[in-house]
Parts: structure tokens; C-alpha cells; sequence
């Protein structure tokens, strides 16, 4: 099979740090490595939005849609393969078809995003384009709200990066607690995401509210949220932690740096995020990863990071009851270290960086509209 030029546009790849951007940086290293295996002959990235270029094979605009527009049909005249890391970018990609309609260009839906109600144009174009889904649930979503053609869609689960180390053992120290006053004898809750007041999905709030009742039966919990928040979403969860009466074991962290975020995982005893609002959820692989034990929402792509409910416990998001019942059962009976390091093994099979450089290697090679 002739090898082909690949063409990967991203809204940013380096200059964020959300989930999004992660699937993008893998996405340049699964070129690499399938680059050396020969599956593709060469690979290129625009970004739309980063200020500079890090690669050789990476392209930034810093904003500037127009040089962005021409340099994208400019290289997709060349490419066998042009893949949209966001639907933002599929007016470049409508603009590189009229030019040449049988162009192979495929988008990779996220979430939310594609989980709404969108222009018709859109919808139509998508109907003509190769979908990744990074979740079952994605896709079912794209098929249902959008008639999204099922053929047009295959799903690809997001991976850790490539250099994850699944082997870690959680980290005996405490000096992570101790920074911000907590006692090493803790157990600690753990959730990490961003505090958005447009994006109030993630479900800490009713794991607040199941701490207030957690903590008479537990008073040795401590309960983290790390992440960057917004200044109206920090208040009105300081509000609800005061009204509560938990702050004493409560901490808002704000943004942290990738290594204090790692002593956090391996110091969680339990991560909880009953979101309803996730595309797939890669904190949930990078937690198990860690060591810990992991509760997710039933509603969302979720399902398909958790194995429908193989490596950790789904709850209905809505169900304040379902969310304390599921924290005091892993406080009361936490899974044996046997468990947990089987957990860690089947995300290795599933989520591991190898099998996702495969898959999207079988994807690129063999499948074409």
C-alpha cells in the first residue's frame, strides 16, 4: 500500500494544556512512530493559534486565520490525508474540498462540541467527511442528534502519552498534604479539571454535598480539587463548601504544575468525577495509571474509559445518593492492591500509547472513504 502524507490541522497543540491539546501532542507522536515503520511517508501540523513552532514538521500562526486559510490549501493540495483535531476547523477543510471533492479529510469529534445543535452546513459536510469519536458515546451522539451516516464513523478511545509510566507505584510521601495543611494520615478525594462557569458538568458539586455527610461517618477525609477556575466558578463553589460547613476539609488548589498534579494522583485514594459532560475522560486513565480507585459518571463517554465499569464504579451523575454511596463504599472496602494493579494492566491493553499508535495506524493505512 502506497504511503501516505498526512496533513493534521489543530485549533492549539503546546500553547494550552486541556484535554484537547494532549490528543494533539499524541497525535505528532504517533506520526513519528509510524513515520519510522513507514506507514505514512511524511506528516505536517498547522496550528491555528500557537505562537511558535517547536518541529521541524509544525507550522504556528499565532491567530492569523488568513495565512492559516492559504498555507492549509496550499499543503492539503499535497496531503493524502488531512485530519481536523477540532470541528472549528471544518470551514478549511469545506474550502479544500470545493477545490477537491474527493480530498480524504477526516475530523476527530471530541464531545461536547458535536453534542449539539449545529449549522446545517455542518451538518451536511459531516455527513461527507471520515469521523474519529474519541468514545462510543461521541458517536452514538453524532448519530442520533446529526443522522451522521454510521459508516462514516469509527471510534477511537483517547491514550496517555507515550511517555506515561503505567509502572508507578503511589508515592509514600506526603509532602504534597503538608503544602497545603492536611494530615498525612488523610484520605484523600481527589478531582482534577478545569472550574468553568460555562462548564458546569464535572459533578463536584454533589460530591460536596456528599462530603458534608461523608465526614461525620469519615471526619479523617480530605477532599481536592485541582485546576484552573474562573473567578465566578471559584467563588460560587467557595460559597457552597462554606454554606456546607466542609471547608476545613476542602482545598481549591488552582492550577498546579505537572509534577505537584502527579504527587496528588499518587496520593488519592480515590478519584471521583461524576461528570456528565465528558468526551471520553483521559483523567481517568491517567488516575488509574497512579493507583487510584476511580468513580465516573454513567452518562457520558466515561463509559468507554472505565470499561463499562471494569476499572472502577459508574454512578448516575443527577444521584447524590448513588455518588455517597459509591465514595463510602471504596472508603469502608477499598479494592484489594491485586485489583488495582489488574486495573492498571487492562488500561496498559486498552489506552497505552502502542495500542493507540496502532490503531491509528490502521485507520490512516486502511481506511478510506
Amino acid at each position: 500500500m502506497k504511503s501516505k502524507n498526512v496533513l493534521f490541522l489543530t485549533l492549539y497543540t503546546f500553547d494550552l494544556i486541556g484535554g484537547i491539546e494532549k490528543v494533539c501532542r499524541n497525535f505528532l507522536d504517533v506520526f513519528e512512530l509510524i513515520k519510522s515503520r513507514a506507514s505514512i511517508a511524511n506528516h505536517l501540523t498547522l496550528s491555528l493559534y500557537d505562537k511558535a513552532s517547536p518541529q521541524n514538521n509544525y507550522k504556528a500562526f499565532n491567530g492569523n486565520k488568513v495565512s492559516f486559510a492559504l498555507e492549509t490549501i496550499k499543503q492539503g493540495f499535497k496531503a493524502d490525508v488531512i485530519i481536523l483535531s477540532h470541528i472549528h476547523l471544518l470551514i478549511f477543510a469545506k474550502a479544500i474540498r470545493q477545490i477537491n471533492p474527493k480530498k480524504r479529510i477526516v475530523l476527530i469529534a471530541h464531545g461536547i462540541e458535536v453534542w449539539k445543535p449545529l449549522a446545517s452546513w455542518k451538518v451536511k459536510f459531516l455527513a461527507k467527511l471520515e469521523i474519529w469519536a474519541v468514545s462510543n458515546y461521541t458517536a452514538n451522539q453524532l448519530i442520533s442528534l446529526h443522522k451522521i451516516p454510521s459508516k462514516q464513523i469509527s471510534v477511537l478511545n483517547n491514550s496517555l502519552s507515550k511517555d506515561f509510566n503505567f509502572d508507578n507505584e503511589p508515592n509514600p510521601s506526603s509532602a504534597v498534604l503538608a503544602k497545603y495543611n492536611v494530615p498525612a494520615d488523610h484520605k484523600i478525594l481527589l478531582t482534577t479539571c478545569r472550574l468553568s462557569s460555562f462548564e458546569q458538568y464535572k459533578g463536584y458539586d454533589l460530591v460536596l454535598l456528599s462530603l458534608k455527610d461523608l465526614i461525620k461517618a469519615h471526619p479523617n477525609l480530605s477532599y481536592f480539587i485541582v485546576g484552573k477556575a474562573d473567578e465566578n466558578e471559584r467563588e460560587r463553589i467557595q460559597k457552597l463548601i462554606d454554606r456546607l460547613g466542609i471547608s476545613a476539609n476542602v482545598t481549591l488548589t488552582g492550577y498546579v504544575s505537572d509534577e505537584e498534579l502527579e504527587q496528588f494522583y499518587r496520593k488519592a485514594d480515590i478519584f471521583v468525577m461524576p461528570s456528565k459532560g465528558e468526551g471520553f475522560g483521559l483523567v481517568f486513565i491517567e488516575a488509574i495509571g497512579y493507583g487510584c480507585n476511580v468513580i465516573a459518571g454513567n452518562a457520558d463517554g466515561s463509559t468507554d474509559a472505565l470499561l463499562n465499569g471494569e476499572l472502577g464504579l459508574l454512578v448516575d451523575p443527577d444521584d447524590n445518593d448513588a455518588i455517597y454511596n459509591a465514595l463510602n463504599k471504596l472508603i469502608v472496602n477499598p479494592p484489594a492492591k491485586t485489583t488495582t494493579a489488574e486495573n492498571r494492566q487492562k488500561a496498559i491493553a486498552n489506552f497505552g500509547f502502542e495500542r493507540y499508535a496502532e490503531k491509528v495506524e490502521a485507520l490512516i493505512t486502511q481506511h478510506a472513504n
